[in-house]
């Protein structure tokens, strides 16, 4: 008999999602494994692991897609009933609501000033110029900030894609950009300029929204958005 014909209860118990939760922690489970824990057991021919797989990718590996699904959708595979179909559902809920719960706290990006603050500690003493991208939701909420290039005295290199693709591994909407001028001086070059305008001819291919670049120097900031440059 395969592997993959035993029951959880037949596999090595470092294999079984319980005991390798209770092992190594929940991070350490696929999304099939975490599943799997919730419906219990599968059929007397699919193991619950088996079942779970098969659900998630009929979902295309998604769980936004899974959590729109419906009870009778679930109960459609064998060895999913009702009441596992309403765990299901419910676990799905659960996470969306930890999800609104965490972005609510998550801090909001409400003008250059508050971008300003984020980044002044971070920057103003830097003795080269560096490019961060403050990554953000559609209703403005902080997500993370990523360096994206570090160079010299006087300019940086900045690979849009690298920027943008970080955007969207973190699924970020709207974007802030920074950088500074260690040599000092607020007024954007004409590079400046341009960078500024390929990121955001970039990102609006992509649906992503531009909605600041702040540079800094001195203590003090330019914004293009306040001055009406975006």
């Amino acid at each position: 008999m395969s592997a993959e014909k035993l029951s959880i209860t037949q596999w090595n118990e470092a294999d079984r999602p319980r005991e390798k939760l209770m092992a190594q922690g929940p991070q350490a489970l696929s999304s099939a494994e975490l599943l799997a824990i919730l419906i219990g057991s599968g059929s007397p021919s699919e193991s619950a692991v088996d079942l779970t797989r098969r659900l998630l990718s009929d979902c295309r590996e998604s769980l936004k897609r899974l959590g729109r699904m419906t009870v009778a959708e679930l109960c459609q595979y064998k060895g999913i009933g009702q009441a596992k179909a309403v765990t299901i559902m419910a676990a799905c809920e659960f996470g969306r609501r930890r999800a609104s719960e965490m972005d609510s706290q998550k801090p909001q990006i409400a003008s250059s000033a508050d971008i300003f603050q984020f980044y002044i500690e971070r920057m103003q003493d830097l003795p080269i110029e560096e490019f961060h991208v403050m990554l953000l939701t559609q209703n403005l909420r902080f997500i993370d900030s990523k360096l994206v290039s570090r160079g010299g005295i006087s300019s940086t290199a900045v690979d849009v894609r690298v920027l943008l693709k970080e955007a969207l591994l973190a699924g970020a909407t709207c974007i802030a950009l920074c950088h500074n001028h260690p040599g000092g001086g607020l007024r954007p070059s004409l590079e400046d300029d341009k960078l500024t305008q390929r990121i955001k001819q970039a990102a609006e291919l992509l649906n992503i929204r531009v909605i600041d670049h702040l540079i800094i120097s001195e203590g003090r900031f330019y914004s293009y958005a306040d001055e009406g440059k975006l």
